[in-house]
């Protein structure tokens, strides 16, 4: 399960499960993370117990627009990824945040080293942690300097691995519901 132990969730509609997806320069796989994690989320119904966003690392972006790669890979499996702003991760953003999930261990290093508490640092993890399947890949691969055929391999990889993370997560937020 990725080391997160969802059983003490207890979201209600004016705090919801904040989660943020984290990768380099969020233009690709951060971007693809969040647009299916909230996808998945809203079909469920649980739109207004669980929040999800991206950020990147580096500033590379910050104000653009995802990659166009990124933009055609997930419209052609059906998400919307046209509203999509690149902004960079703010360790002042730890307080409002339950999760924190990022695409390769570069990101993994950076958040905890710039997480203040042991609390926060907790909060870091692998996306694909949460994917039996791809726990052993430990990164999703950066598709930024390849072609279009790889943006949609690792679109693949991550709608798997938020599949296994929604999977976890949703009992929990349901059960938490008062």
């Amino acid at each position: 399960m990725g080391g997160m132990d969802f059983a003490s969730i207890t979201p209600d509609e004016s705090t919801p499960f904040r989660i943020i997806f984290v990768c380099t320069g969020n233009s690709c796989r951060s971007p693809m993370a969040e647009v299916i994690l909230r996808d998945l989320v809203t079909r469920s119904g649980l739109g207004r117990l669980i929040t999800t966003s991206s950020a990147g690392t580096g500033d590379w972006h910050v104000g653009e627009q995802a990659d166009v790669r990124t933009i055609t890979a997930l419209a052609k499996r059906g998400y919307d990824g046209s509203h999509h702003r690149a902004r960079q991760f703010d360790p002042a953003w730890y307080d409002d945040l339950d999760l924190v999930v990022v695409l390769d261990r570069g990101q993994e290093r950076i958040l905890r080293n710039g997480a203040a508490t042991d609390r926060d640092r907790d909060k870091v993890r692998l996306l694909l942690s949460f994917d039996p399947d791809q726990a052993a890949l430990l990164d999703v691969p950066d598709p930024y300097y390849s072609d279009d055929a790889f943006f949609d391999t690792v679109l693949g990889m991550i709608e798997s691995a938020n599949t296994a993370l929604f999977a976890q997560l949703a009992p929990a937020i349901r059960q938490g519901v008062r």
